[in-house]
C-alpha cells in the first residue's frame, strides 16, 4: 500500500490539522512508515513519534523547503524525489540539518518558488525549470528544441561532470542557486476534451494551427511558434477550464504532470512530441549551502545524488504503471481511468518537427537567446555542448539503464 493509498483514508482537513501540530515533514514521513491500513489516531501517534525523533536534539540548520504544488500523494505519481531527499538528508546528518517540507502551494507556487529562494524566504525549492526560468533565466539553457533525443540523454547529462560546467556553475554564479537533482521527461502537447472524439494524432500537421497554453520558458515559445502551435500564456487556474471548454486546444507539458496535477479528466490525448525538456528539479540557495561546514555540504550532495538515482528508477516505473503513458495503456492507471490516449508519433514525424524547429536545422530564430545564454555561461556554446553530451550514449538506451555518476566529481 502506497503513502497515497494510506493518506486517502484521512480527510484533507484532518491532515492539515496534524501537519499544523507536527509539521508536514513529520506527518508525511510517519505515513510512509506504516505497513498497512492507517487511521487518523494511528497517524497522529506516528506523527508525534516522528516529530519527537526528529526534534530530539537542536539542529545546526533548520531549512524551509517550498515544494510548490507537491504533496505525499502526487509525489507518487510524478516521482520528483523531494521527500526522499528530505528523509535521507536528515538521517544522513543525524538531525544536524532539519527540513520543513511545505507543499500544496502553501508557501510558494511553480512561478514563485525560485524567487522566494533567491529572496531568502525559503532555502530549498522544487518546481519545473521552465516555470522557474522567469526568476532564473539561465535555466532556459535546458530548453533548446530537440537538444535531448530522449529521457536517457537527459539523465546522462545531469549525471555528467559536464553538467557542472555548463548548467550548474553558471546557474549558481548568476542566480545564486545550487541545482541538486531533477526528474526527466520531454514535453508534448496535451489535447483537451474537444479532441476526445477525434482520431488519435499520428501526423505533426494535425497539430498545426492549434492554440496551446505555454509555461514560463522563453525558449519553449520559440519552438512552439516554429511548429505552428500558437503559444498563449494562460494562468494555470484557467488552463483546466480552457481545455475542458475548448477555449484552447491543448497545453504543453509532460505526461506525469498531466496525472499529478489532476489534468487527466480534461485531457483526451497526450501527444509525445518530445520537443523540449520537462524537468521538475530541486535547487537550494547557494548562500545557504555555502554557510554550512564541509561535512554537511558533502551530505547534501550525497543526498542529492541518492535522490537523483531514486528519481531515475522510480519515475520510469511510474510513467507506465501509475500514469499509463504507454501503448497499450496499462489497466488501472490514471490514463486508463480517465480515458487519456497517449499518441506516440512515428519517428519520421518527430524528425520533421526537429527539422522545423531545432537550432541544428533552423538556427536563426534561436540566435539571440543562444548568444545571451552563451555570454551568461562564460563563453560556452551551450547548445552545441549540451547537444554533444546528450549524444554520448546510444539513442536507444533505456532511461533506467543510464549509469549514475556523482557529477561534481571529475
Amino acid at each position: 500500500m502506497t503513502i497515497s493509498d494510506k493518506l486517502s483514508r484521512i480527510s484533507r482537513r484532518d491532515l492539515f490539522k496534524l501537519a499544523g501540530a507536527y509539521g508536514w515533514t513529520s506527518t508525511v514521513l510517519a505515513a510512509g512508515a506504516f505497513g498497512g491500513a492507517m487511521s487518523l489516531s494511528s497517524l497522529a501517534q506516528a506523527a508525534n513519534s516522528t516529530y519527537e525523533k526528529r526534534f530530539k536534539k537542536t539542529a545546526k540548520h533548520e531549512l524551509k523547503f517550498g515544494a510548490s504544488g507537491f504533496n505525499a500523494r502526487n509525489l507518487l505519481i510524478e516521482r520528483a524525489g523531494a521527500l526522499q531527499f528530505v528523509q535521507d538528508l536528515e538521517e544522513r546528518t543525524d538531525g544536524e540539518i532539519r527540513i520543513e517540507f511545505i507543499g500544496d502551494n502553501q508557501i510558494c507556487g511553480q512561478l514563485s518558488c525560485v524567487k522566494k529562494t533567491q529572496q531568502g524566504i525559503i532555502d530549498i525549492y522544487a518546481a519545473s525549470t521552465q516555470n522557474s526560468a522567469g526568476g532564473a533565466p539561465y535555466l532556459n539553457v535546458l530548453d533548446y528544441a530537440y537538444m535531448f533525443p530522449g529521457r536517457a540523454s537527459q539523465y546522462h547529462f545531469l549525471y555528467s561532470p559536464e553538467s557542472q560546467r555548463i548548467l550548474r556553475d553558471p546557474l549558481e554564479k548568476r542566480h545564486g542557486l545550487k541545482f541538486l537533482f531533477s526528474h526527466c521527461e520531454l514535453r508534448g502537447i496535451q489535447l483537451g476534451l474537444s479532441w476526445k472524439d477525434k482520431p488519435k494524432v499520428t501526423k505533426l500537421e494535425e497539430l498545426f494551427g492549434t492554440k496551446n497554453r505555454v509555461t514560463g520558458t522563453q525558449l519553449g515559445r520559440i519552438a512552439m511558434q516554429l511548429l505552428k502551435l500558437n503559444p498563449v500564456p494562460v494562468a494555470w487556474e484557467e488552463t483546466l477550464d480552457g481545455l475542458k471548454q475548448g477555449l484552447i486546444d491543448g497545453a504543453e507539458t509532460w505526461a506525469s504532470a498531466v496525472a499529478y496535477a489532476n489534468m487527466s479528466p480534461v485531457v483526451s490525448q497526450s501527444v509525445d512530441l518530445r520537443f523540449f525538456c520537462g524537468t521538475e528539479h530541486t535547487s537550494m540557495s547557494a548562500k545557504v549551502f555555502d554557510g554550512m561546514d564541509g561535512a554537511l555540504q558533502d551530505a547534501i550532495m550525497e543526498s542529492a545524488y541518492l535522490s537523483q538515482v531514486h528519481v531515475q528508477a522510480a519515475n520510469e516505473a511510474a510513467l507506465v504503471k501509475t500514469v499509463g503513458f504507454s501503448d497499450p495503456v496499462m489497466p488501472g492507471t490514471i490514463f486508463d481511468q480517465e480515458n487519456v490516449r497517449p499518441a506516440f508519433l512515428p519517428d519520421d514525424q518527430v524528425k520533421m518537427a526537429e527539422e522545423m524547429c531545432s537550432p541544428e536545422f533552423n538556427p536563426e530564430p534561436w540566435a539571440e537567446w543562444r548568444e545571451r545564454l552563451n555570454k551568461w555561461s562564460g563563453g560556452i556554446d551551450t547548445y552545441k555542448e549540451i547537444h554533444r553530451v546528450a549524444r554520448e550514449i546510444p539513442a536507444d538506451t533505456k532511461p533506467e539503464n543510464v549509469e549514475p555518476r556523482r557529477w561534481w566529481k571529475a
